[in-house]
């Protein structure tokens, strides 16, 4: 079990599969109040009502305020509740099933206070900390109208001066650049710029005269409408030394390895949005009638919500290990990261437009069905692939490290570390150490590395359980693909100029590659445990992994090969995923009831 209390245990276990994680999410969503009731403040008629006037969730975010939930946007060291980034991600995840727009309008305060938290600086950190607590809004300025993602390109300048800076110049594109009161801004320190010429500035607003800055006018975007996505011009604003985050000319650095932390984070919203979406078709599926018969009764209806329930299931799984990978396994989050916020948000694109099918017409209409939540959730959720780092970037960051990655994997060395610290949901996690935090991993992926291993085991396990023989044999097919791909990238020395467009495809079939060794590995460490729970015809006989394994297969493009059984497997996972929506519980691995409950008859 996880537990907020003991932040630096060192992987003790502790009995049963009590999950804190999920504990916390579901009493944050309880008290809340049921979505379903127009007369809450969180409710999805609420939450369409100001889409459609594209107006800032100002109540919703409030509530979330007096809930609490800033204080686990701040690291317990500096006063806060976060002392596992695993709670935080369910935390994420459960407001973003109910409304994207308000959970990326909210927790764009962690993305804006991570650098503080990761620089050391134990003085700024704590009078942030004070701030955040407060409900005071914290921005993150990075890009500029004319740079994009190449945030060293920025022309953002601070000039020194006797008692601090003058900033001068714009950041745009911003979340909550209008509405935060603090700003964390990447600002150009040496006028020849390079990897030590940029700086990170801790900015108070409330602090500037108001005559050195100016917010620009909220930018109209196709999803998150009520979204502040706007910017900020600076003209000789004065900030103090002590606005400085980490060390001068250390702000790109800084930068990315704090980015490391909030792109791994960022897949709580992805989950979110395909469990709403999955909720909306399944809801649908069961009362719509085609040919005289219930959509449900269609093979291919069925087909379609089951494999997008397995999508779900192992974008889970591999966002469940990469949280857990931040307190446990920080030195490789550059890898972890990369995958996790590429290989989730596409994967749950991909959720959503086949779900949209089932809906046909309604999944365009905003007054037909379920207030038209489904197109809003669809257009909301297409910006997480774009912002912390788009796809191709993130897929470029597994290109740059495509040498290491494969020398790692091919001759493994004895200094991987024991992981089933990460993968047992039963064990403690020790305390999150910014310091251990590197922009390239030194020993590639050990998460990845531990795939020969599992998969053998699970081949002995299934010779004396035949009902694993499915997962079985899915786990070798990915084996021989994992073992092919590094062979094939291990002579790569490309960079960003000249990587060819065969590596990005490399860096796709990696990410699928390693989501299926977490899913392995969560599987071979939590099994035992869960399957006397409420989910346990999920873990039982693999069901859960092999459904996964058999996506993992199928994105990376191999033919479907086992009518009979896939069949049969789509039959199991039809009938767990309607349970869930029957029983009022999230679509998930792991037991968590939901404020609306079971669905009226």
């Amino acid at each position: 079990m996880v537990t907020a209390q003991q932040p630096t245990a060192t992987g003790r276990r502790t009995p049963g599969l009590r999950h804190a994680s999920w504990e916390l999410a579901a009493r944050l969503d309880r008290e809340l109040g049921d979505p379903a009731d127009p007369e809450t403040v969180f409710s999805y008629a609420a939450s369409m009502r100001l889409d459609a006037a594209e107006a800032f969730p100002a109540e919703a975010c409030a509530a979330l305020n007096a809930w609490g939930l800033p204080r686990y946007y701040v690291p317990a060291a500096y006063g806060g509740s976060l002392t596992s980034y695993e709670d935080l991600l369910q935390l994420v995840r459960m407001l973003a099933r109910r409304d994207l727009t308000v959970a990326i309008a909210h927790a764009k305060t962690y993305l804006g206070s991570a650098p503080v938290w990761a620089s050391g600086n134990h003085g700024a950190a704590l009078r942030l900390s004070a701030l955040v607590r407060g409900g005071a809004q914290v921005a993150l300025g990075l890009t500029e109208r004319t740079h994009g993602s190449d945030i060293t390109a920025g022309e953002l300048s601070a000039d020194q001066v006797p008692g601090g800076y003058r900033l001068n110049g714009e950041k745009w594109l911003i979340n909550n650049a209008s509405r935060g009161r603090l700003l964390s801004l990447l600002t150009r320190t040496s006028p020849t710029g390079g990897p030590r010429g940029f700086t990170l500035f801790l900015v108070d607003k409330a602090a500037l005269p108001q005559h050195t800055y100016r917010c620009l006018p909220k930018v109209p975007t196709l999803g998150i409408h009520g979204a502040d996505i706007s910017g900020v011009v600076l003209q000789d604003a004065p900030v103090g030394h002590d606005a400085v985050i980490g060390d001068q000319g250390g702000g790109a650095e800084l930068l990315l390895k704090s980015l490391q932390v909030t792109r791994t984070l960022c897949p709580a919203l992805s989950l979110g949005a395909a469990d709403q979406a999955l909720r909306l078709a399944v809801g649908f599926a069961a009362e719509r009638e085609l040919y005289g018969r219930r959509l449900t009764d269609l093979p291919l209806t069925r087909r379609v919500l089951a494999d997008a329930y397995a999508d779900l299931l192992l974008s889970e799984a591999l966002s469940t290990v990469a949280a857990r990978s931040i307190q446990a396994l920080p030195s490789e989050l550059s890898v972890t990261s990369a995958v996790a916020k590429y290989l989730v948000p596409s994967l749950v694109d991909g959720v959503v437009a086949a779900l949209g099918t089932l809906l046909g017409a309604r999944s365009f209409l905003t007054d037909h069905y379920a207030h038209g939540r489904f197109q809003k959730l669809a257009r909301d959720h297409r910006i997480v692939g774009v912002f912390d780092g788009n796809s191709m970037v993130n897929l470029y960051s597994l290109v740059a490290q495509f040498r290491t990655l494969a020398r790692n994997y091919l001759a493994p060395a004895d200094h991987r570390p024991h992981l089933a610290g990460i993968f047992d949901l039963r064990r403690e996690l020790p305390g999150f150490a910014p310091d251990r935090l590197a922009l390239l991993s030194r020993y590639g992926s050990s998460i990845l590395g531990t795939l020969p291993g599992t998969v053998a085991r699970l081949a002995s396990a299934a010779r004396q359980r035949p009902a694993l023989a499915g997962a079985a044999a899915r786990a070798a097919e990915l084996l021989a693909e994992a073992d092919a791909l590094h062979l094939r990238v291990a002579g790569r020395t490309e960079t960003v100029g000249d990587a060819a467009p065969e590596s990005f495809e490399d860096a796709r079939r990696y990410a699928l590659c390693f989501a299926g060794a977490a899913a392995l590995g969560l599987w071979q460490h939590t099994a035992a445990s869960a399957e006397d729970g409420p989910t346990g015809a999920l873990w039982r006989d693999g069901l859960w992994l092999e459904a996964a394994l058999a996506r993992v297969h199928h994105h990376l493009g191999a033919r479907p090969d086992r009518p009979g059984r896939d069949d049969a497997l789509t039959a199991c996972l039809y009938r767990q995923c309607t349970a869930h929506h029957r029983e009022g519980t999230l679509f998930s691995l792991l037991p968590c009831p939901i404020a609306e409950g079971r669905p009226p008859c």
